[in-house]
């Protein structure tokens, strides 16, 4: 089976229609899919075809989602590099997808300047060359691929094929419903699936995106009130941001505006209940890496009975919990076209699926009505702000400084990120314990480094030796 390109496709139907704003400036889908066939033409300068892997390092703005665009006109799978990564962990993921050319935006050239990457500019400023249009891309084709950590501490990078974005932006839309004059305000990184999905559902849906290339609290309740977009997407750190905007300035919400998305954890029920009291209808939703975006959201018509629920599944998909009755919590498993075909590089050989169900090793149940209630984010993983952080990739780079003999690292509650990441270490050197988290920053990502360092003699572990991560919570 195939699907018509869907960028063709959306300029020809609707080629009028808003599909991108960003700054001052807009363009139609008509707009957006000639520049994209032009950027098209100067990948294929670079040698890219449809059976080439790039990688793609660049902030949220016009000119990347060109570049994603004429990569979709070419066929060519795309990595989608993380900007908050340090030059290290940029290097794994570069070196493990085996990418045949790096493009890269001209403000983070540096961070990957070692794989010889050819910058947005130069790109821009190449010629036009000849290449083959795909007028219909196969069901099965890996259009995206997208890293996200393990409990190995090694990141994995998961595919995500045509049929997996397709079957997330249509059953979106089934929930959600679709109308000619939707825009969705995109503050979340294109290098998510949060952000990347935006653009595919604007594609397949024919909705606008308003995209910013980073979140501003300021700016997204201004938006919400101008009455220009209808939808977005948050975590709950940026959701508490946003209301307490319009909270001090005493801002009204547009009518317009119909929902929130919320994911990346669960949202407080005083979050909800503030956003209510300003007309904000929040949606919560749960979904992963592996499964293309969304798998369960809250239908408009539960958000207010259902309070703290991700709701029930979007409608080509299932959901169960392995070996639990209603109401008990255990493992989620997901079954459906969204979910990911496979891993590449390292873990290609990784099986993902188990008879057709994806074990996601989150913690959640389902109440009497079949409705999800997420209790954990898998037993080790901590969200910050949003950004999925795992202990076993900071020990292994402390467990990487010569005086450092043991490391355990779990999370720490926040007051504006929900968790940070905390640190305890056994150590040869006393001394060494304050140049521990510049030693961390140099290669991982701010948001992974430990806001709290702390020196112990030994630490938790079980008969086998394995570390008891849910003991160091404890000793906080």
């Amino acid at each position: 089976m195939t699907y018509p390109n869907w960028l063709s496709q959306r300029a020809y139907l609707t080629g009028n229609q808003l599909a991108l704003s960003f700054g001052e400036d807009e363009w139609t889908f008509a707009e957006v899919n000639k520049i994209a066939l032009d950027y098209a033409g100067k990948l294929a300068h670079f040698g890219i075809t449809e059976h080439s892997r790039v990688a793609l390092l660049a902030k949220s703005n016009a000119e990347a989602v060109f570049v994603i665009y004429g990569c979709l006109h070419i066929g060519c799978e795309m990595v989608m590099l993380n900007e908050r990564l340090a030059g290290a962990e940029l290097a794994y993921q570069i070196e493990d997808a085996k990418v045949d050319r790096v493009f890269v935006g001209a403000e983070l050239y540096e961070k990957v300047a070692a794989a010889q990457p050819v910058s947005f500019e130069q790109l821009r400023q190449a010629p036009i060359a000849d290449f083959h249009l795909l007028a219909e891309w196969a069901k099965d084709r890996t259009m995206s691929i997208m890293y996200t950590s393990g409990t190995t501490g090694n990141p994995k990078g998961v595919r995500q094929t045509a049929e997996n974005h397709f079957s997330s932006a249509v059953s979106s839309a089934l929930n959600l419903g679709v109308s000619p004059n939707d825009v969705w305000l995109c503050t979340v990184p294109l290098f998510h699936i949060s952000g990347f999905s935006i653009l595919m559902r604007s594609l397949v849906c024919g909705m606008g995106v308003r995209l910013y290339d980073k979140f501003d609290a300021v700016a997204c309740a201004d938006e919400l009130c101008k009455g220009q977009v209808t939808h977005s997407s948050v975590v709950a750190v940026t959701l508490d941001q946003v209301l307490r905007e319009i909270e001090q300035r005493q801002l009204r919400v547009s009518p317009s505006f119909k929902q929130v998305l919320a994911g990346g954890g669960p949202i407080p029920v005083s979050y909800l209940q503030r956003a209510e009291a300003h007309g904000i209808q929040v949606l919560q939703t749960y979904g992963m890496t592996e499964t293309s975006s969304q798998t369960t959201t809250l239908q408009p018509a539960d958000a207010k009975t259902k309070i703290g629920s991700a709701g029930k599944p979007l409608f080509l998909y299932q959901v169960k919990i392995d070996g639990a009755m209603t109401g008990e919590a255990g493992e989620i498993l997901i079954k459906g076209p969204q979910v990911t075909p496979g891993y590449i590089g390292k873990f290609e050989e990784r099986g993902v699926q188990k008879d057709g169900w994806l074990a996601t090793g989150d913690i959640g149940y389902l109440d009497s009505e079949g409705f999800l209630f997420v209790v954990d984010r898998r037993s080790d993983l901590l969200v910050s702000g949003g950004e999925n952080v795992y202990p076993a990739e900071i020990e292994k780079v402390l467990m990487a400084h010569p005086s450092v003999r043991e490391a355990g690292v779990c999370a720490m509650a926040d007051s504006t990120w929900g968790e940070v990441p905390a640190a305890f270490v056994v150590l040869d050197d006393p001394e060494v314990l304050d140049e521990l988290s510049q030693f961390c920053r140099e290669q991982l990502a701010g948001y992974k480094v430990p806001k709290l360092f702390r020196m112990v003699d030994a630490l938790p572990r079980n008969a086998s030796n394995k570390l008891l991560r849910r003991e160091l919570k404890t000793w906080l």
